[in-house]
């Protein structure tokens, strides 16, 4: 971590833009990038109630605006005003049950909010590489178990999944158009489900489980068997820096998956691994129950080779590992003395012990 803090402070003549910077992973990343003392800026939604953002109390600490995405003449205005050298784009609606609810939203938001962004970036000439998060779920899924890589096809069933194969659609035409006519590089990074501590979103398995465990009440989980890449918020976005530098430094990457070295974890063996960090909770609160609905997809594995060949990342967390430090996380914000920011912190202690 000390030798791309160096790398990127030396790089950088300007701050780096996150989009979505009050969201969860938006939060971990410029808490990350002021660990490493590197200028951050934001731009994003204002943000929801519970969020990690307000738990850490994050209002005024960077120069930041709250604007939508879908108003490109705002960001404009923005990116003048900041002049980054960089931009990680994260802001997007990001919940799969909520884009079946909002597909024309989620379409917006997804596809054309990341054409604004890009578009708008290649028009400020400060901007020298933008990497750009979509998600695993952009590739086509049959449910056989297999890994995927960055070159297999892409393929979106539900709003969510289509609309992020659109903004990689966009992704991939503005990287044709900067080897073309020149502009800023631009890379595509796909992660696996995020998690950690401060996620408190709706529809999602570790935040349904804290408020459970930490209320009391009855808890009721989806699809048990289904297999996820379970990874720690902060060993995607240490990937996602790692591939900034490699941009500035004049590398080209066109796309990179970011996930965790071992098998998928099932959502069954996430609930008993996190019941075991919650003695006092009544297991027989938990109830399983398989759907029938295709909403959602059975089993999911990343191959992330690439990214440990040319970047020499590697995740820091194991997925128990991740699903216990969320866990202990949550304890210790609800139940003792210690507060959002300083358990963020002792987080980022370790990634800096562990990352290279």
């Amino acid at each position: 971590m000390q030798l791309l803090q160096n790398k990127l402070q030396s790089a950088l003549n300007g701050p780096i833009l996150v989009t979505g910077h009050t969201g969860f992973k938006g939060t971990w990343l410029t808490l990350l990038l002021e660990r490493m003392g590197i200028e951050v800026v934001g731009y994003s939604l204002q943000p929801l109630e519970d969020s990690l953002y307000l738990r850490a109390n994050r209002s005024g600490l960077i120069g930041e605006e709250f604007g939508d995405i879908r108003n490109i003449t705002q960001f404009k205005s923005f990116l003048k005003k900041h002049k980054p050298t960089a931009l990680i784009h994260l802001a997007a609606q990001p919940l799969v049950l909520e884009s079946y609810k909002n597909p024309l939203d989620t379409f917006e938001t997804n596809v054309i909010g990341t054409a604004n962004v890009i578009a708008a970036a290649f028009e400020e000439s400060s901007v020298r590489t933008i990497v750009a998060a979509t998600t695993d779920k952009v590739y086509r899924n049959d449910n056989l178990g297999v890994r995927f890589v960055e070159t297999d096809p892409l393929s979106g069933k539900d709003p969510y999944s289509a609309s992020k194969v659109g903004s990689e659609a966009v992704i991939a035409a503005w990287q044709n158009l900067s080897k073309i006519s020149g502009g800023p590089k631009l890379a595509a990074v796909r992660a696996g489900n995020v998690i950690g501590g401060g996620d408190f979103a709706k529809d999602r398995i570790l935040p349904d489980l804290i408020r459970g465990f930490s209320t009391g009440e009855g808890i009721e989980v989806r699809n048990p068997e289904s297999t996820r890449p379970w990874q720690h918020v902060l060993d995607p976005l240490h990937g996602y820096l790692l591939t900034l530098q490699n941009l500035l430094e004049g590398g080209s990457i066109d796309s990179l998956n970011f996930g965790p070295a071992d098998e998928s974890l099932s959502v069954r063996e996430v609930v008993n691994t996190s019941m075991r960090e919650w003695p006092n909770y009544n297991s027989n609160l938990v109830t399983f129950h398989n759907s029938s609905s295709e909403a959602e997809s059975r089993s999911l594995e990343l191959d992330s080779s690439k990214a440990r060949t040319i970047l020499g990342w590697k995740d820091c967390w194991t997925q128990h590992e991740a699903v216990i430090s969320t866990n202990n996380w949550w304890q210790k914000v609800l139940f003792s003395s210690s507060n959002a920011e300083e358990s963020c912190k002792s987080d980022l202690e370790y990634l800096f012990k562990m990352a290279k």
